[in-house]
């Protein structure tokens, strides 16, 4: 993962890069993304009206009014007018008859006008981060033919109950970010319910109503104060996906076991000890989130997922896994990091599949040779561990892509092998908080490589090598020894950003260094040619102001 901040100077950004990527269980429990491509875009003060337009898109434009010419455009069916500057939707809006698609998420919308409720063919309806009064919901109630209604982030207290009485086709319903405790009983009548998100508000227990929607096959109650799920939860047959990561739980019900299409299951940051035993029987299990439970031992129920590809078990105290680990064949993203793991598990190497696989944060000191079996392996961090010398088994590793060594604790690298060219396909390299001095020539022949992370060590010079490193992007080699940089660093065209900060620059001089960073910041792409010419001119300029103060003298002491 990356992080960017913006440093005390104004023109620089300092990136932080974190552990492996190992993001756990991306869903759709936001605002959702615009996959259709735009077919035509409409500009605010000129808009061309003509037959037949079906779709429009004026995300993002500045709006403060919807351009009335819109209203004229009879065939509508899809309109976004999303991240605008909107405060009101006019009553003209009844003139789109066939509008089918509205999004005005993101804007300043208070009132829901009565017109809005004339859309008899409106199906999906998103009005998410708009400060709106509860007096008007209401009017989406008379949305007869709505199937998605998002209000993600509109300050509810609670939903309104005319929706669930009316709204009989609602599949998809968004209400994260609000502050709901409960939901109406009422909702029980949205029988054709499939997803609900229901994500950061104040629930303190698990709705029991959602038992009684027999369709639903995504819920996500994250980031509440859940601290109890009911029995009832059997009757949800159809459940697929079921997120509830970061609440207060401290047992899941033995019933769950009974949704046997449950694929996907979050628990990630909870009170968790252990699993029902008859959690076995969850044999569709692909992803399965537990980081940060303080669980007792490896919930060996797992074992029995063979169809498990993604599982997450940061910070839950394992110290062993078990032999019958190695079942897990199609496991591709594997996490645990920051554990008590003082041996590389010898069980991961069964796992000729996995592709991420995150150690940081343990107490391993050396790796087996065993783990050349990872064929696919594209992505390995073992940042934090207690290695005493630099682990050269990762060389194995052929397909590895993305390597992450830093060492913010335990013993330092002082140097980097020079047979890391072994790793042909290697696209960033991370050897941040160790006391390097050298990289070796040999990181030259890394043609695939883009980024390099090196900051917080103790590097006096960067190989002239690194300038045939042609698709080389980012260089990060802040807080080093560094006093000048490779004269030929101009061939990397594709360099977009380099980080200086706290070496003892010389070459190219600390005003170059900010207009470089400067320039990198503001258009997010360039080439060091630009900066190599103001480095030759400032090189001009330093010569020329000191062979002034050479002819005075006693004069230039002086001033000194």
């Amino acid at each position: 993962m990356v992080e960017f901040q913006q440093s005390p100077d104004a023109n620089a950004v300092n990136v932080h890069f974190s552990r492996a990527d190992t993001t756990i269980l991306e869903k759709d429990s936001s605002q959702i993304s615009q996959e259709t491509q735009v077919t035509k875009e409409l500009e605010k003060d000129a808009l061309p009206v003509t037959d037949r337009i079906f779709f429009i898109d004026l995300a993002n434009k500045q709006q403060t009014t919807i351009p009335l010419q819109i209203f004229e455009l009879e065939d509508l069916e899809e309109l976004h007018l999303e991240k605008n500057l909107i405060e009101s939707i006019p009553g003209d809006i009844h003139h789109l008859k066939k509008v089918k698609v509205l999004y005005l998420n993101e804007n300043y919308i208070h009132d829901i006008c009565e017109e809005l409720g004339e859309l008899k063919y409106l199906q999906s309806l998103d009005l998410s981060s708009n400060p709106l009064s509860y007096s008007s919901l209401h009017i989406i109630s008379k949305l007869q033919a709505l199937r998605q209604l998002r209000l993600y982030d509109a300050n509810l207290d609670k939903f309104p109950v005319e929706i669930c009485k009316c709204l009989h086709h609602v599949e998809l319903l968004g209400l994260s970010g609000n502050n709901l405790r409960y939901l109406p009983k009422e909702v029980v009548n949205l029988r054709k319910l499939k997803e609900i998100y229901l994500q950061k508000n104040r629930f303190e227990s698990f709705p029991l109503e959602l038992c009684h929607l027999l369709n639903l096959e995504i819920i996500d109650l994250e980031q509440n104060l859940v601290s109890f799920v009911p029995e009832e939860i059997v009757s949800l047959a159809n459940l697929v996906k079921l997120f509830l990561a970061f609440n207060n739980l401290l047992s899941v019900p033995d019933t769950l076991h009974h949704c046997r299409r449950l694929t996907v299951l979050d628990l990630s940051n909870n009170l968790l000890r252990r699993l029902p035993p008859n959690f076995k029987q969850l044999t569709e299990m692909s992803e399965l989130g537990l980081s940060g439970n303080n669980l007792e031992k490896f919930p060996r129920q797992i074992c029995h997922w063979k169809s498990l590809c993604l599982i997450y078990l940061k910070n839950t105290g394992l110290q062993v896994l078990p032999s019958s680990f190695t079942r897990l064949t199609c496991i591709k993203i594997l996490d645990l990091s920051e554990n008590f793991f003082d041996e590389f598990p010898k069980e991961i190497c069964a796992m000729e599949n996995l592709e991420i696989l995150s150690l940081d944060d343990n107490q391993i000191c050396e790796i087996p040779p065993e783990v050349t079996r990872l064929s696919n392996l594209k992505c390995l961090g073992l940042t934090g561990n207690r290695f005493s010398v630099f682990p050269e088994e990762v060389f194995l590793l052929q397909s590895l892509e993305k390597l992450y060594l830093g060492q913010d604790k335990g013993i330092k690298f002082m140097t980097l092998p020079r047979d890391i060219s072994k790793l042909q396909n290697l696209k960033e390299l991370y050897l941040e908080n160790n006391c390097l001095e050298y990289l070796p020539p040999s990181i030259g022949l890394l043609s695939n490589l883009e980024i390099v992370d090196c900051h917080n060590n103790l590097l006096k010079e960067l190989p002239d090598s690194i300038c045939q490193v042609q698709g080389l992007q980012r260089l990060l080699v802040q807080n080093n020894q560094l006093f000048q940089l490779p004269e030929n660093l101009d061939n990397l065209q594709k360099l977009q950003l380099v980080l200086l900060d706290g070496n003892p620059m010389t070459d190219p001089p600390i005003e170059i260094q900010a207009w470089w960073r400067g320039q990198m910041v503001r258009k997010g792409l360039g080439i060091f040619a630009e900066i190599q010419k103001l480095l030759k001119k400032g090189k001009k300029d330093k010569k020329g102001k000191e062979k002034g103060k050479e002819k005075p003298g006693k004069g230039a002491k002086g001033k000194k």
